[in-house]
């Protein structure tokens, strides 16, 4: 199954709207941003690395005929400095309609196998991040109607060994997600997370599943007997932020072929 997939929203959906996405420069999130870009939205692209940050505004703009994407430097478990970046791209681009937090740390390891700072720098990239974005972003929103999505994943609610890290932060970040959905809502703001399951071609399944044996493991447990691709996560933030999602929040989506709810020979996870 490797047809290209093609949007089935319409065109300029998000035209005048600005998206701010986290961690937007590779992977899942920088496909996510290219969807709202496609879309008509401007876009901003944050990351730790400036040089990567650029690059993907460039391969936004390249891509997308007519696309205005700004690329922008920050560590998220650094209010200032996110505070910084946000009043930066609500001043060049607009108020922020869509705010998504997609940084995430991961790296398989025992707890007894890890620092405490290993696990404290997890916990802070995730979980103190979400929050930082979120807290520092919402005076920059766009009132009545933002939309904000963390990505989470399915270790926050499926305990997996070599992942008590995760497994913690995410955990948090699905709790953020729900408390910040109850306290906001009232204002117009919906608050949702994303849990992929496993995607092809990301950092975290060359990580999680380095090895063709261990690829074809993951495959083969996925009810669809497939992995999740890039695009399909974008269609996924594309959702709940459009006004097909207007009375969605306070939600985890699970895009995960079925994974979360348990593997095709009967074992739960991955």
């Amino acid at each position: 199954m490797d047809e290209t997939i093609e949007s089935s929203f319409r065109p300029n959906l998000f035209q005048g709207k600005t998206a701010f996405i986290s961690g937007g420069t590779s992977g899942i999130n920088l496909g996510i941003a290219k969807r709202f870009a496609a879309l008509g939205a401007s876009v901003a692209v944050l990351g730790r690395n400036p040089e990567k940050a650029a690059a993907a505004a460039r391969e936004i703009e390249a891509e997308v005929v007519g696309a205005r994407a700004l690329a922008l430097t920050a560590d998220v478990r650094d209010y200032a400095a996110i505070e910084t970046a946000l009043a930066t791209a609500a001043g060049e681009l607009g108020k922020l309609d869509i705010l998504i937090a997609g940084q995430a740390g991961n790296f398989p390891a025992l707890a007894l196998g890890m620092s405490a700072n290993a696990f404290k720098a997890v916990i802070d990239i995730d979980l103190i991040g979400s929050f930082n974005l979120f807290r520092a972003g919402h005076q920059h929103l766009n009132l009545p109607g933002a939309s904000l999505i963390a990505l989470t994943a399915g270790q926050a609610v499926r305990p997996m060994a070599l992942q008590a890290h995760v497994c913690a932060a995410k955990a948090g970040v699905n709790m953020l997600v729900k408390t910040l959905a109850i306290e906001w809502g009232p204002l117009g703001v919906r608050v949702n997370g994303i849990s992929p399951g496993p995607i092809e071609g990301t950092e975290g399944m060359r990580r999680l599943a380095p090895t063709p044996e261990s690829e074809a493991r993951v495959r083969a447990s996925a009810p669809l007997q497939r992995f999740g691709r890039v695009e399909e996560i974008g269609d996924a933030a594309v959702y709940l932020c459009s006004p097909a999602g207007a009375y969605v929040s306070g939600t985890i989506l699970d895009v995960d072929g079925g994974t979360g709810a348990g593997s095709a020979a009967g074992r739960v996870g991955m």
